[in-house]
Formats: C-alpha cells, structure tokens, sequence
C-alpha cells in the first residue's frame, strides 16, 4: 500500500469482523458534495441563465435545485439480500432527517373513512408545529376516484414534497398512483396510524376490537409521535437484488452529516436486513443522481463462507454439470427451432398447393367460357314480321333484330 493511502477494509477485534472507517467516509463525503455543488455551478454558467431559485447573498451555494440533489448510498451484497420483492420499505432511524424542513408540505393518504384522521390532526393536542405542513388528508376511496388520469396523478406529485400513507393500505397505491410516483424519491412512505396493542395482566399486548365499518386511529400525540418518528428515517426498499440504494442525504448538508447518516444506515442494514451481516456486504459507495460512485469500504473476500469455495474436483463436476444443462438447453432449442422450421415449411406447401388449386380452377373456368362462346355465336339479323292490327283488321310488317345461332367448325389442326 503506498504511504499516505487509507485502507478501505478495516478488521477490529469486536465481535463484527469489520466496521467502517470514519475518515474515509468524511472524505468520500466532502468530495462528493463538492463536486454536486461545483457542476451545478458549470451547467448555470453554461446555460447562461440566472437561477432564480438561488438567494442573493453568500448563501446561495446552499439554494437552488442543486441543494435538493440526492446523496445515495450503495450497499453491494455477495448474495441476495430477500428472495422477493418487498412494497413495504424497512426503516432505519437518521441523525439528521431528509424530511426536516419546515416549509415542505405532507400528504396524507389514510384508509377509509377520512374524517376521523382529519379530526384527530385538528385536535388541540396534535402539535402545532407539525399540523400545518400536513397540507393534505384524502382517503383510499377519494383518491380512486378523484385521480384517474395522468394528469391529475402529476398535479398531485407536484403539489407535495412528503407523500405518507397508512401502512395499512399502502400495499393498494401502486395500482391507484402508477408509476409517476414510484420511479423518483417521492414514493408514498408508511406509517402506522393504528392504536398500540394494550398489555393484558399477563403482560401480553392484544389487539383492540376491530368495527368492521371504520378503521381505528391512534391518539392525536401517538399519529404525530409516528409521523416525526417516520420522517426521521431512511426508507430501505428491498429487492431480490444483490444491490440495495437509499437516500442518506441532500447536496445541501454537510460532509459530516452525510457522513453519519452513512454509518447509521449500514450499521441499520447490518443488523436488520442483511444476513450474516458484515461477511456479506461487498462493497459500499456513495455517489449522486448523476455522478460516478466513490468508494467507501470494499471487501477483502468474495465469498460469505468457506463452503462457497469449490475445490478442483468440485469446480471440474459442477463446470461439467453446467456445460450439459447448457448442451440440453440448446439441444432444446435446436428441437424447437426444427420443429418451427417443419412447420414454416408445411405452412409454405400448402400455400403454394392452394395456388395451384386457384390457377387451375381459373384455367377450367376459362375453357368454359371459350367453348360457350363457340357455341353461342352467330349474327344479329333484322326479321319482318306481319301482325294484324285489332282495330281495323289490316296487315301491318314489323321488323325485329333476332341474333342467329351459328356453330363454328372446330377444325383440328
């Protein structure tokens, strides 16, 4: 290693075999943020276009659309990390909150009816500096109805920075919002609004009754206490993929805010989410919407375990086993690909033999209508005719066109 470089991989004698390396992460942050904030910079001085987005004074570098750019961080696996996808998002506690600003506007979709959630963030006891920026409560029912179109589903995505959703029908909001919503950092979030289960005497928590007609709702503190508790976290959306990204930060904080909420996220995926921990992460970058992804803790093997590594016995049979499902597969493919040849060439004779039925049956018709034409000759001659007027009695001559009938000698050549 050349003097002056700083290992990536870090063994310690605690019980994980790895931990991350907090000046790395520092450096790996500052830079990334500097390069975020120095092209936004170069694409306005380009455009030639003021941004009026940006304050006028020294505070401009922390304004602008720039200042809401992304900072993902990407955690690589050696296997997969769930064998399904997941529509509920895991949540991992943040130092620092991507959601904090006071000024962004929440949406609230809540199961049906929609009138006690109202109520409940109206209530005097929900805190007053929570309930104005919750802009917004519509039920599952109104939001069906109401937000049909394309149109209306971009009209809603714009008029809100935080969309949450009862975790209670978030799994019905992909069909109803599509994909507007779920391909940009806007997804609906869950969060529970149920009452929390009472201890019974033997220190059991049991379910309140449930009314089949109405859904019930928690206290107004507890629904606020949940939804602080749910901005405050990063959002972990699972997929049977051995690459896992979420949101850690935004180009307008610090190097040293990024960078704990960095450790706080992998130590959450470490212990929540990711089997067999730290012997299963590969790799760990952090990088932006449009930029390369720097490196912050690489592994030193490419195996979980030792069982994965293959002696040279072993790799010859399983090599072996391969090759003769791939001879198989193409064996297969070759059978198909034969039988869509046969019957591409079944399909082509009968096309050519109902051609040739089609042109005989014409010549046929043709030789018919040769010979009733020969027979059928002849000549259009005038013939007079003496027809007795009724009245007077006298003989009158009329003449009519009759045509002859001739036949024509064939004669044989």
């Amino acid at each position: 290693m050349a003097p002056g470089t700083i290992a990536l991989t870090t063994k310690v004698e605690s019980a994980s075999p790895y931990q991350l390396e907090k000046s790395q992460t520092l450096k790996a942050s500052g830079a990334l943020l500097k390069h975020i904030k120095s092209e936004a910079k170069r694409k306005e001085a380009e455009s030639g276009t003021k941004n009026l987005l940006a304050a006028s004074d020294d505070s401009s570098e922390e304004a602008g659309p720039s200042a809401h750019e992304p900072v993902w961080l990407v955690l690589t696996t050696k296997k997969h990390v769930v064998d399904k996808k997941r529509l509920k998002p895991g949540k991992i506690p943040l130092p620092h909150s991507l959601n904090g600003a006071v000024t962004s506007t929440i949406c609230l979709i809540t199961a049906d009816p929609q009138r006690p959630f109202k109520d409940t963030i109206a209530h005097p006891s929900f805190p007053t500096a929570l309930s104005p920026r919750i802009t917004r409560v519509i039920g599952i029912s109104k939001l069906k109805a109401r937000y049909k179109t394309f149109e209306t589903r971009r009209q809603l995505l714009d008029e809100h920075d935080v969309f949450l959703a009862d975790d209670r029908v978030v799994t019905l909001l992909p069909k109803l919002l599509g994909k507007i919503f779920y391909r940009g950092s806007k997804r609906p979030i869950p969060v529970s609004l149920e009452p929390y289960k009472q201890k019974d005497s033997a220190g059991k928590r049991s379910a309140a009754p449930k009314n089949p007609d109405t859904k019930s709702i928690a206290p107004p503190t507890q629904v606020a206490r949940e939804i602080e508790r749910t901005l405050s976290c990063a959002q972990v959306h699972l997929s049977p993929a051995a690459t896992t990204s979420v949101r850690v930060g935004l180009a307008n904080f610090s190097p040293e805010q990024v960078a704990e909420n960095v450790e706080a996220v992998v130590n959450g995926m470490v212990e929540k989410f990711v089997t067999k921990g730290w012997r299963n992460i590969r790799a760990i970058h952090i990088k932006g919407p449009n930029t390369m992804a720097l490196p912050v803790w690489l592994a030193d093997e490419l195996w979980t375990d030792e069982g994965d590594i293959l002696e040279d016995e072993e790799a010859k049979e399983a090599i072996e086993l391969a090759s003769q499902k791939n001879r198989k597969r193409k064996g297969r493919e070759g059978e198909e690909e034969g039988l869509s040849k046969n019957k591409k060439a079944k399909k082509l004779e009968d096309s050519e033999l109902t051609k040739e039925m089609a042109e005989r049956k014409e010549k046929l018709r043709q030789q018919k209508r040769e010979a009733r034409e020969q027979v059928d000759g002849g000549v259009m001659v005038e013939k007079e005719e003496h027809v007795r007027d009724e009245e007077t009695g006298t003989l009158k001559v009329k003449t009519r066109k009759v045509k002859t009938r001739q036949v024509k000698a064939i004669t044989a050549s």
